[in-house]
């Protein structure tokens, strides 16, 4: 076995000798990491944070949007340089604290990564902010006046483990609001945050102390609470009931944006199941389902399949259960923690049992020996439910889509992605509907795990959410004429 070692975080103004560290450890194929994190006291933590502040308000908030977006061009460029150091560090490691596999690691960091060059983060801004320079200067409104957004001062991130790099969406965020940020690692994947806080230090020398990275275990002690109450935007990431106990945690005037567990689905139309589609919408959906094994937010655990057209529902679902045999030969699965492999033994079993079962002419489980993936097959409808993850998937026949909304509403607050393959005319009446219920996305089959720039991640603003908007009324602009040198 092949022992590494990696320092996570990122701490302007302290010195390593001066803090405590924490060792992380972590193996997969052979190779064994071990990881310090640092765990500060609440001293150096609101040190810390007023140091991130103070360097934000020289460094982030005296550029404007444009010249930030470059910086992060460049950071982002040097990511996607596989000859790059940091590119070398991440491909090498993140496999090894992830469990995933290093191709779909390598080619997962690059189509994430390529949402934030500079074009994707221009129309990112621009999805916000019809006029972006509002986020710079005074910019004069429609109902006369002027408008500017101001951004947070110090922005706070608690990000989740599940899926390699995911703080760099919320990172590029606080960049872009000229927030200074102080970001909390998962201990599920520590290391990403710190080395993007260290890559823009290299790329841009003035912002080395704009940002934070830091760890606590479990819901922290007193130094997490100290930099709960310097923050003034919370942005978290997480399961719901360690969201409800964060949001327990912070100041009443602190603004809080938590991002919670989600549930995606796919809708597969009549119109896309010929011959030439029907196979195709399989192949993309067994992407959207191996990518990264289901741990995203926008990952789908069931397809509803509209009975009628050329391959059936039954026909899909093998479609389905070919693909991601051959995308195990490719991508093998992560070897799972013991809880991981007790829940996807007691969610198949269910499976079984249905098959045994009244229902059995209905119901069929399409997988391999080892439960390396499995495709479950109800040709009646079924309550939504998520399935235990791990590349497993639901596919439910339906004579109309019409009989799906139902079994979405009630869970609305859980919904998100929506992948659909249908004709124009279709989709556009699908998205009123699946809107209706509470789904906030809806993206093409095989795209669902691939969000484009500037999306509204759970229905809401990524940038407008963290801004106050100060407005300069027309009847002060009107007022400040009476005092001018040119006054009557």
């Amino acid at each position: 076995m092949t022992l590494l070692h990696a320092r996570a975080g990122h701490l302007p103004g302290l010195l390593d000798a001066d803090v405590r560290w924490e060792r992380l450890a972590f193996e997969a194929g052979g190779d064994r990491l071990e990881v310090d994190v640092p765990t500060l006291d609440a001293a150096q933590m609101q040190a810390l944070a007023e140091r991130v502040r103070q360097a934000s308000a020289r460094h982030l908030k005296t550029m404007t949007v444009s010249d930030i977006i470059a910086v992060i061009d460049r950071a982002v460029a040097r990511l996607l340089d596989r000859d790059d150091p940091f590119r070398i560090q991440a491909e090498r490691l993140l496999p090894i604290v992830s469990g995933f596999d290093a191709d779909m690691i390598r080619k997962g960091l690059t189509g994430y990564l390529k949402t934030f060059r500079a074009p994707q983060l221009k129309r990112f801004v621009a999805e916000d902010f019809a006029n972006p320079k509002v986020l710079d200067e005074f910019q004069p409104t429609p109902k006369g006046g002027a408008v500017r957004a101001f951004g947070p001062d110090l922005l706070v991130h608690s990000w989740a483990g599940n899926v390699p790099a995911l703080p760099l969406w919320s990172l590029v965020c606080g960049l872009l609001a000229k927030a200074g940020s102080v970001g909390k690692v998962p201990s599920a994947e520590p290391l990403f945050a710190g080395w993007f806080a260290q890559l823009l230090a290299e790329v841009h020398p003035p912002w080395a102390e704009c940002l934070a990275v830091v760890w606590w275990r479990g819901a922290g002690d007193e130094a997490a609470s100290t930099l709960f109450a310097k923050a003034d935007t919370v942005m978290a990431y997480g399961g719901n009931e360690a969201l409800d106990a964060l949001r327990r945690r912070l100041p009443a005037s602190t603004r809080f944006l938590p991002h919670g567990h989600k549930l995606g689905v796919g809708l597969v139309a009549a119109s896309a199941l010929d011959a030439l589609h029907g196979p195709r919408q399989a192949r993309l959906a067994a992407w959207d389902v191996a990518r990264y094994d289901q741990q995203g937010c926008y990952s789908p655990h069931v397809f509803y399949v509209e009975r009628g057209g050329a391959v059936s529902p039954r026909q899909f679902a093998d479609y389905l259960a070919a693909e991601l045999a051959n995308l195990h030969c490719r991508y093998p699965r992560r070897t799972l923690l013991l809880e991981d492999s007790a829940a996807m033994a007691r969610w198949r079993q269910a499976v079984e049992w249905q098959a045994m079962g009244e229902a059995g002419d209905s119901v069929s489980l399409i997988a391999d020996g080892a439960a390396d993936w499995g495709v479950a097959h109800f040709e009646r409808m079924q309550p939504l439910a998520p399935t235990a993850l791990q590349r497993h998937v639901q596919v439910i026949a339906v004579e109309h889509f019409d009989e799906v909304m139902p079994q979405l509403a009630p869970h609305a607050r859980f919904l998100q992605t929506a992948g659909v393959a249908a004709a124009p005319a279709e989709l556009f009446r699908l998205a009123e509907q699946l809107g209706a219920v509470g789904v906030t996305r809806i993206s093409a089959i095989g795209s669902m795990t691939t969000p484009q720039a500037g999306w509204h991640h759970d229905g809401r603003f990524s940038l407008l959410d963290l801004m106050r908007m100060t407005e300069i009324e027309a009847s002060a602009e009107h007022s400040a004429d009476d005092f001018a040198p040119y006054a009557d």
